[in-house]
């Protein structure tokens, strides 16, 4: 399920800091989201993994919606690791539509995961990067793969394991991934076992590029969920779809977490947009 790659001594050196990307950043509930469109992020996404490394960790790339933003309100836990992350893109429509009056800018547009996943494999034919995918069931991690592996047959696929593991496991499991090295790692374990995993692991990973938390990621690649139409998707209902499919999952935490996000978003506005520095501390005015 994984091939060894060059040993990690033969990869380039780090970049100095002073070198790293920067982008605008704006403020939902206090977290910083950043005003990149996909194309951006694809692009800024591929430059950390392979040209940008960092040598100490990866970089940390994750995502904002409704439910996170209300989760990392009451969770000090996941707020502390949503402000570890080098970069948190908006995959959510409504949080795209209020940007302006909530931060007086506006987002380009939503970076859904399930959709920057396809635009990075497309980049991938031009600027190649190894990839792993890490979480979901094994039966469900190994037909996305497959999936992958026949929408995308470029890729450098180097490894995969599902994310079901003991304490134990998850250390070596852990140095097995850093070991073959991947650019890009997707993770896909869900809020907040993700975030939990790079706050836990990301600095016995130093071979890897970038960490990319992936949410249900694995279930839109192994075909077992569908996407909303598309004009829900451009109207903040892709909620709604999803809970029609899944109501007994899902009703509970839309009820309690989406009145919460927007709550938030109209009591803590915060005009204005910060630079982000990567590899500082970085968020500048």
């Amino acid at each position: 399920m994984r091939r060894r790659l060059s040993p990690p001594a033969l990869r380039p050196k780090p970049v100095p800091a002073h070198a790293f990307p920067r982008f605008e950043t704006v403020q939902f509930a206090g977290l910083p989201v950043a005003r990149l469109d996909r194309a951006r992020t694809t692009q800024l996404l591929i430059d950390l993994a392979v040209k940008f490394r960092r040598g100490d960790r990866p970089w940390i790339s994750t995502s904002v919606n409704g439910q996170v933003l209300s989760n990392a309100a009451r969770d000090g836990d996941l707020r502390e690791a949503m402000l570890f992350a080098d970069l948190v893109s908006a995959d959510g429509q409504p949080m795209v539509l209020a940007s302006r009056q909530v931060t007086g800018f506006d987002l380009p547009e939503r970076v859904a995961t399930t959709d920057l996943f396809h635009d990075v494999a497309r980049a991938a034919k031009s600027r190649p990067l190894t990839m792993y995918f890490l979480g979901s069931s094994e039966a469900e991690n190994a037909r996305a793969v497959a999936n992958v592996r026949a929408t995308y047959p470029h890729l450098r696929i180097v490894g995969r394991m599902h994310g079901y593991h003991s304490h134990a496991e998850w250390i070596r499991r852990v140095a097995e991934i850093n070991a073959v090295g991947p650019d890009l790692l997707w993770v896909a374990l869900g809020v907040p076992r993700e975030q939990q995993f790079y706050m836990r692991f990301a600095h016995a990973l130093p071979n890897v590029g970038l960490i990319k938390t992936s949410g249900g990621l694995f279930n839109f690649l192994s075909s077992s969920a569908s996407r909303a139409p598309q004009w829900l998707q451009d109207n903040g209902l892709e909620w709604a779809y999803r809970l029609v499919q899944e109501p007994r999952r899902l009703l509970l935490r839309y009820l309690t977490t989406n009145p919460h996000a927007a709550m938030l978003m109209l009591t803590q506005r915060q005009f204005g947009r910060r630079i982000c520095h990567l590899g500082r501390d970085r968020h500048e005015r």
